[in-house]
């Protein structure tokens, strides 16, 4: 009697990926200080087959990982091959003219800093005819005030 060990998720897993395709990009994108930096996975790929495109806030990331020579024999066939896209609707608070892009042991790094309109800021109120003064937060608040009044509601 021989005894066969099968782990039914990752077969699925499998058989969805044959059957549908693979175009998922895993990411990770976090905000460090004023630049929001996303990482996509992209192992295999060549740097020249990447193509990155914006539109009004829509970044679109292009790929291709070249399939295997027809003529060879195929054994196992368990990394995604083919075009892979993927788009990201970027936020208004990111100057998307100022996107930094650098790939590097097959993780594409982007990097957008944070624009200037959507930094925030306290505004003075004008008192006896003193014309108000617009400034930067104070180093100990994250948040304006008015975010989180608006919160509580």
């Amino acid at each position: 009697m021989v005894l066969v060990r099968t782990d039914s998720a990752r077969e699925l897993d499998w058989l969805t990926r044959q059957v549908l395709g693979t175009t998922a990009m895993p990411m990770d994108a976090w905000r460090d200080g004023e630049q929001f930096i996303i990482e996509l996975d992209l192992p295999g790929m060549k740097a020249d087959s990447l193509d990155l495109s914006i539109e009004r806030n829509v970044l679109t990331i292009r790929a291709e990982r070249p399939g295997i020579d027809q003529d060879r024999e195929v054994l196992s066939a368990e990394c995604p091959r083919g075009a892979f896209s993927r788009q990201l609707i970027l936020d208004d608070n990111l100057d998307t003219d100022q996107i930094a892009a650098s790939y590097r042991n097959g993780v594409l790094r982007l990097t957008a800093p944070v624009s200037a309109q959507a930094k925030p800021r306290r505004i003075q109120i004008n008192r006896d005819g003193v014309k108000p003064r617009v400034q930067g937060l104070a180093a100990g608040r994250r948040e304006p005030l008015w975010r989180r009044v608006l919160r509580r509601r």
